[in-house]
């Protein structure tokens, strides 16, 4: 059907095209931080790692920040998805799974102190007792500006003590366990992510977008993490206390009993 040009240009008179964004410009003026941090294990969630990764990965290519990455785990070989087949985890996986390449050591950090934001994601795999890891968070967090946990990752944070004391959400279907994981700390079951200081824990899986974002905002500025957000196409949350998933899986009625 040939709509006539006349209504055409009307149409964009009345109804313009909505414009283009800018991209804002990063106001902060103290110091940034430069150098990041993946903490991975057999079992880890992808989504846990890879959600925020990519919210970094295109802050630092959008804004050509001198950003670096580590990715940090008990030896250099690739780690799995796919947890382990342990008395804890003793049910079939298959093999679907992907590996991450670590690129340093717990080891080559022991006497270090040159990790910014350290992020601990969450996975089956945090079922195990992860004593290496739990006791790396513990030793580096002094070190740090932020520590950034994902899902069940919390865990390793409430394991190694860090969060006693602190308010802290996690995973709402794994509530019940994740709560017996830390019983100093005050798990806020009602929250898509939840910052106590300098320590930022998120509720589960995909929920560590928004919390990436969150921190984004809080370094970075809200302009720059709403940019960010349209930059990979992605709805932000932005209130940390829309969570319907813990009506979903009952974390308030497991948190009462």
């Amino acid at each position: 059907m040939h709509i006539p040009k006349a209504i055409t240009l009307l149409s964009l008179l009345f109804f313009p095209v909505l414009s283009i964004p800018t991209q804002p410009q990063i106001t902060n003026t103290t110091r940034l931080p430069t150098n990041y941090a993946m903490l991975v294990f057999p079992g880890y969630q992808a989504l846990d790692v890879f959600g925020p990764l990519d919210v970094l990965n295109s802050l630092a290519m959008v804004y050509q920040l001198p950003m670096h990455l580590q990715v940090i785990s008990g030896t250099l070989e690739p780690v799995s998805t796919i947890p382990k087949t342990t008395p804890t985890m003793n049910m079939s996986h298959g093999d679907f799974g992907e590996k991450i390449v670590p690129t340093t050591t717990f080891a080559d950090h022991a006497d270090e102190g040159n990790i910014d934001v350290l992020i601990v994601p969450g996975g089956g795999g945090t079922r195990e007792p992860l004593e290496e890891e739990i006791a790396f968070v513990k030793a580096m967090y002094p070190k740090v500006q932020y520590i950034v946990s994902v899902c069940t990752g919390a865990t390793i944070l409430a394991r190694s003590g860090i969060l006693d004391g602190r308010n802290a959400t996690s995973n709402k279907k794994a509530w019940a366990w994740v709560s017996s994981t830390g019983p100093n700390v005050h798990w806020i079951p009602t929250a898509r992510w939840v910052r106590d200081g300098n320590i930022w824990t998120s509720s589960g899986v995909a929920a560590g977008i928004d919390a990436a974002l969150a921190l984004v905002a809080d370094i970075y500025g809200e302009d720059v993490a709403d940019y960010i957000a349209m930059f990979i196409e992605y709805r932000r949350q932005k209130d940390e206390t829309d969570d319907p998933f813990a009506a979903i899986w009952g974390a308030e009625q497991k948190k009462m009993e």
